[in-house]
């Protein structure tokens, strides 16, 4: 793959803030995360790296309704999204010399990239970063999209409440969105957000999920080799 800025292509990532703060925030996934991008952009990789706001802003969020009673839904969105670009400002440091000094948080314009990591965050409400990077994806025409979180395939339902829930290797936009619910709203639980589902059904747009602690799996979709999660297309 060319390094030459005309011909850079970036791999849109989403990764989900429960990977990096899913309590206390994880300095050992950080830390592998870091090398194991490092090394891919030293063999001519480039990444487009949108983050959550995991454990943070499921905190915030809380604090502000038990606080106030009755938040507006927009205003409990303002605090995720304030938190990704908190967990967004910690990857851009991680990164140091290899990304864009600025994060993006409107990832639907233009961005003149003079490095091979670029690094976004939440925009304005009723955006998840999962539309985030969807736009992304559009914006640089991507025809394909990698979704790390803390899970290691989508499944027919939820694993945790439905012991009989079935993994899923493939599966088509339509049937996907059968799945999970309509609308989002913050602090939604949802391999995907119901919004960047339709919008990446409508691009064509393939979506790998898997474990983002599973290196070997996100190692092995790059190299198009078979891997753990599942293809959403």
């Amino acid at each position: 793959m060319s390094l030459s800025r005309a011909k850079r292509e970036y791999i849109v990532l989403s990764v989900g803030g429960s990977l990096i703060v899913p309590g206390e925030i994880d300095v050992e996934f950080l830390k592998s995360f870091r090398a194991f991008i490092l090394d891919k952009v030293r063999r001519g990789f480039s990444f487009y790296i949108i983050v959550g706001g995991g454990h943070t802003a499921r905190a915030y969020q809380h604090a502000g309704k038990e606080a106030c009673g009755d938040l507006h839904p927009e205003d409990i969105d303002w605090l995720g999204i304030h938190a990704t670009r908190m967990n967004a400002h910690l990857m851009r440091a991680m990164f140091l010399e290899d990304a864009q000094a600025r994060i993006v948080k409107n990832t639907s314009r233009k961005i003149i990239a003079k490095k091979p990591i670029i690094i976004g965050a939440g925009w304005k409400p009723g955006w998840s970063t999962d539309y985030c990077a969807v736009m992304a994806a559009k914006q640089l025409r991507s025809k394909k999209m990698i979704n790390l979180s803390n899970i290691d395939h989508v499944y027919t339902a939820d694993p945790r409440l439905d012991p009989s829930a079935q993994k899923i290797d493939r599966i088509g936009w339509a049937e996907f969105r059968t799945l999970i619910p309509d609308h989002w709203d913050p602090g939604l639980s949802s391999p995907f957000d119901p919004v960047a589902a339709r919008e990446a059904q409508t691009l064509g747009l393939e979506v790998a999920v898997m474990n983002g602690r599973n290196l070997d799996a996100f190692d092995n979709y790059l190299s198009d080799k078979p891997f753990e999660g599942t293809v959403i297309y």
